[in-house]
């Protein structure tokens, strides 16, 4: 599989990665719901002048998809973040470390970086969340597992490995709770099933029977989560 960037002119230029694939029978567009990338997927031999012609041809489809996409939301000083589903106010205070209270998400007040505190204070309380999730659902299913990774995934929510470290995007601390408890419980069933089978949702049903609903939350939702921009200087 070989990878590479083109822009499509037009208004807004919009980059798009042609993805050439053993696996691809014809051109295929995505836009992702996560980060809103562009990706053409085309045959190993197929013309890039062809792929780039296709792309053309969908333009107007490939910017209404990313008119769709939610707004980009900078975090700083007074703004509003989600903290486990709930819609707090980042706020400077007299405190010592950050932490939640009345109604807000408090950090020292001492030094500047309030996004990149309350982003590290959020991987934190992820981690903690995570742990305890994939603690519970383990046990029950009478498997362990060896590692809890986080990053800042855009492609996926959490991943099982065949050696059963487990990785998990840091952002799921900004749904609800039993968000993020579903995705733990879909990964640790990875553990029993190594695939998407009948008989892993089966197990994934037995850990969490409702995960219908939040799967579907997190299709309707998750790319909102990303929309947040933890990179400020204030």
């Amino acid at each position: 599989m070989t990878m590479t960037r083109r822009i499509l002119p037009g208004t807004p230029p919009v980059e798009i990665t042609l993805r050439r694939t053993a696996r691809a029978r014809r051109y295929s567009l995505r836009v992702s719901r996560l980060d809103g990338q562009v990706t053409l997927s085309l045959p190993l031999r197929a013309p890039e002048a062809e792929a780039m012609a296709f792309a053309r041809d969908k333009a107007d489809w490939i910017r209404a998809a990313l008119c769709n996409m939610p707004a980009r939301q900078v975090v700083g000083s007074g703004a509003p973040v989600p903290v486990e589903g709930r819609m707090l106010t980042l706020r400077l205070a007299g405190v010592r470390a950050p932490e939640v209270a009345e109604g807000a998400l408090l950090v020292p007040d001492r030094a500047g970086h309030a996004a990149r505190r309350a982003e590290a204070f959020l991987k934190v309380m992820a981690r903690d969340r995570l742990v305890a999730a994939c603690d519970g659902h383990a046990a029950r299913l009478g498997r362990g597992y060896r590692s809890l990774t986080l990053r800042d995934t855009r492609s996926r929510w959490g991943s099982c490995s065949a050696a059963g470290g487990l990785m998990f995007s840091w952002r799921l601390i900004l749904a609800p709770p039993e968000i993020l408890d579903y995705v733990a419980a879909h990964e640790v069933a990875h553990l029993a099933e190594m695939n998407h089978s009948p008989a892993f949702w089966r197990v994934v049903a037995g850990l969490c029977p409702d995960y219908a609903r939040h799967r579907a939350w997190l299709r309707k939702h998750g790319q909102t989560l990303h929309a947040y921009d933890f990179s400020g200087r204030d």
